[in-house]
């Protein structure tokens, strides 16, 4: 689409004729409208070529509608690059404390740790989201917004494999990190907000006491799915002749459902990567909401191309008028 930042500048058009209709005629030079282009060619001079006299005030018209043109700002606006996205607003809370290196879980029947379980199975969870926008909180001791909620699906996948476990402390804050999603997520636009929230412990740090930050959560429409992860017992090495002892690490069962009932979502329970991987898959049936996301609509500038026009048009009229000019000198 055509525009013009100066559409007003087009009025100026007529400025030459309306010039030389308000100001006197007069013979002499000294006292005559001087135009640049039409100055060594003034009709009055009865001694000029008629047919030189009309190209003169054509060019000098062309050259005129030129500046004028190039004077209004023309410009060209593209198609908007604008498309529909079904999908929802989903925020990942990872527990990241000490326990979470805990190696009680297979990969591939190989010992794994929980983290380690767990982003594989959430990479896999990320790259089915397309469309989605999805955001990363983080938390131990201390919860913090590791990447913002975006449809940049690639860099949230590298950034979740950079995390290590202690990285926010050795403790775990439930409360803290649902609190951190409430305030991030409700200044959203979306309707259908949902939390994923995953640990294998109990809420042994922070301020916030999770079932009230759940109900907070709720007022804010945030639905929140919680996932509590590990097995019951760790398995050591052979130098101890056993297979599992107890970890120690009580993963409190009763308050992740809480969590989730009071918000609408659910509780899962995962002891392997196999149950892990369904969780998430019955995760993607969360209904979704559309987001109309455009971009910008491409601008080019085309003010150049009158202004060069103009130019071009004047030196080669100033060329051809010297020419004459010495031709007539000649004879």
């Amino acid at each position: 689409m055509l525009g013009f930042d100066w559409w007003w500048a087009m009025l100026l058009l007529p400025l030459p004729l309306l010039a030389r209709s308000l100001l006197p005629t007069a013979d002499n030079a000294d006292v005559a409208l001087a135009v640049p282009l039409l100055n060594q060619h003034r009709l009055t001079d009865a001694s000029s070529n008629k047919s030189s006299a009309r190209f003169a005030r054509i060019c000098f018209w062309l050259f005129w509608i030129c500046l004028v043109a190039a004077a209004s700002r023309p410009y060209w606006l593209g198609e908007p690059l604008s498309r529909t996205i079904s999908g929802r607003d989903l925020m990942l809370a990872v527990d990241i404390s000490g326990s979470m290196s805990e190696t009680d879980m297979t990969i591939n029947s190989k010992t794994a740790s929980r983290i380690e379980v767990l982003k594989v199975v959430v990479e896999k969870f990320i790259q089915r989201r397309e469309g989605d926008r999805l955001g990363l909180i983080l938390f131990g001791t201390n919860a913090y917004t590791y990447v913002p909620l975006t449809f940049d699906l690639d860099t949230l996948s590298k950034l979740l494999a950079d995390t290590s476990t202690g990285l926010a402390g050795r403790h775990t804050a439930i409360g803290d990190a649902i609190g951190l999603a409430v305030k991030t997520m409700r200044e959203q636009d979306s309707e259908h907000r949902v939390l994923i929230l995953v640990t294998d412990g109990s809420n042994t740090a922070g301020f916030g006491n999770p079932v009230i930050a759940a109900q907070a959560a709720r007022q804010q429409g945030l639905t929140i799915y919680t996932i509590g992860v590990g097995t019951d017992a760790q398995t050591l090495g052979r130098t101890y002749g056993l297979n599992n002892i107890p970890t120690g690490v009580a993963l409190n069962e009763r308050v992740l459902g809480k969590i989730a009932e009071v918000t609408g979502g659910e509780y899962f329970r995962a002891t392997n990567a196999q149950a892990l991987e369904k969780i998430y898959l019955t995760l993607d049936e969360l209904e979704p909401v559309e987001y109309n996301y455009q971009s910008h609509r491409p601008r080019s500038e085309l003010f150049t191309l009158p202004l060069a026009s103009g130019i071009l048009l004047m030196v080669c009229f100033t060329a051809w008028s010297t020419w004459q000019s010495r031709s007539s000198g000649a004879v």
